[in-house]
């Protein structure tokens, strides 16, 4: 049975001018459950460009399958970032009336139907995709990959991971795919300011939930970004003249958006640097010393 969206190994079974037929071997059964993976065809064609020297009748070869621009199931010898089922970071190519496509180094690009976006993406831009097939029968990407990524990730409490973005959700924070193989979110207390999918984070495992899925933050350990927030708020006062309108009463949403800082995070801060002497703290604001 001939699988779309799949890496299999076919055999030869006839030889045309536009190139050879391969069919699968006898007794062969799909890799995967899902039905919809099998194509009624029971032979495809390998165009003549990406037939290898010296091949012959009976020969076995692998080889990938999808469908060209004409809609025909065809067959390749290039082995694609993503199989069905898989995710992968492509590039955005270019944006349609329909949708976008995205390159994956085969003759067809692929293509990301609107719908299937988490974001508007534009052309140039790298994002997570997942391969499905859609209810016409073609290979489609989709921005939603949830569901395909894994929650056995190797990680353990304050590890530090790398992970794509590839969702932001307001009642829950913003979802990234560390190695862009393993579930993980990073919780809306956590995010300061909107992370765009396709963005590239480093962040460190705050909690390992017990499907094994993670939460992150990018933030280190308090005592850990002490300086770091220390250094942001005595940055900004010198910027400002030496004087900035803000204190431990302050809105915790006009403090974030002035320091990008959460108000703890902005109250141990500024206390550190009262400790330290280097500023005062009025009745209305803090003052550099």
């Amino acid at each position: 049975m001939i699988m779309l969206g799949q890496m299999q190994t076919l055999t030869v079974c006839r030889s045309t001018e536009n190139g050879i037929y391969l069919e699968s071997p006898a007794g062969t059964a799909p890799s995967l459950s899902d039905d919809t993976a099998a194509v009624p065809e029971t032979r495809v064609l390998l165009p003549r460009n990406q037939v290898p020297e010296g091949i012959r009748h009976g020969d076995s070869l692998r080889v990938f399958v999808y469908r060209d621009s004409e809609d025909r199931i065809i067959a390749t010898t290039q082995t694609p970032p993503l199989t069905l089922g898989e995710t992968a970071v492509l590039t955005v190519k270019e944006t349609s009336q329909n949708g976008t496509f995205l390159d994956w180094g085969l003759a067809k690009d692929l293509f990301l139907p609107f719908k299937e976006q988490t974001v508007k993406v534009k052309p140039g831009e790298q994002i997570l995709v997942a391969l499905y097939i859609d209810k016409s029968g073609r290979l489609c990407a989709t921005m939603h990959v949830y569901e395909y990524l894994s929650g056995n990730a190797p990680y353990h409490k304050d590890d530090h991971v790398t992970g794509i973005v590839y969702e932001n959700i307001d009642e829950f924070g913003t979802y990234v795919a560390v190695d862009s193989l393993y579930s993980a979110l990073i919780p809306r207390r956590e995010v300061i300011s909107p992370l765009r999918p396709g963005t590239v984070v480093t962040a460190r495992v705050t909690k390992v939930q017990p499907d094994g899925r993670l939460e992150l933050s990018l933030r280190e350990k308090a005592y850990l970004q002490l300086d770091t927030d220390a250094e942001r708020v005595l940055t900004l006062l010198k910027e400002a003249g030496g004087f900035l309108p803000y204190h431990d009463k302050s809105n915790p949403e006009a403090i974030k958006a002035k320091f990008a800082l959460s108000k703890n995070s902005f109250k141990r801060a500024i206390g550190h640097l009262y400790k330290e002497g280097l500023i005062t703290l009025e009745e209305n604001g803090i003052r550099m010393n």
